[in-house]
């Protein structure tokens, strides 16, 4: 049950990702829609670290785990950029949108174990 929180959690992170990207390919940022991106992706590390402490999900999900802690790094520097007022790095916010979305897929398709 917790790994299936931790996967709502970053679907709806991901639907902000979407959003803040439509934003900034128009030139516009929004801080707060950033920010509350980030807060439903911690929360979801957050379930999915609790659920894995447990052994409540599969190696995969494992995987994935690895994979949203080094996505919130990234975020983490794209959040400091930002503040910094420095550009934000094209690359960065790529490799950080594809492993979020490898990362969901593992833990959508793969990391819930049967029964959960």
């Amino acid at each position: 049950m917790l790994v299936i929180v931790s996967v709502v959690l970053f679907a709806l992170a991901a639907a902000g990702g979407i959003t803040i990207v439509t934003f900034y390919k128009r030139g516009k940022l929004s801080l707060p829609l950033a920010l509350v991106h980030g807060a439903f992706a911690v929360s979801g590390l957050v379930v999915l670290i609790i659920a894995a402490a447990q052994g409540r999900t599969t190696t995969p999900g494992y995987v994935a785990l690895g994979l949203f802690v080094v996505v919130a790094l990234g975020g983490l520097y794209l959040i400091y950029a930002h503040l910094a007022k420095n550009k934000l790095p094209r690359a960065v916010i790529g490799i950080h949108a594809a492993l979020a979305v490898i990362a969901l897929l593992l833990l959508l398709f793969l990391g819930i174990p049967a029964g959960a």
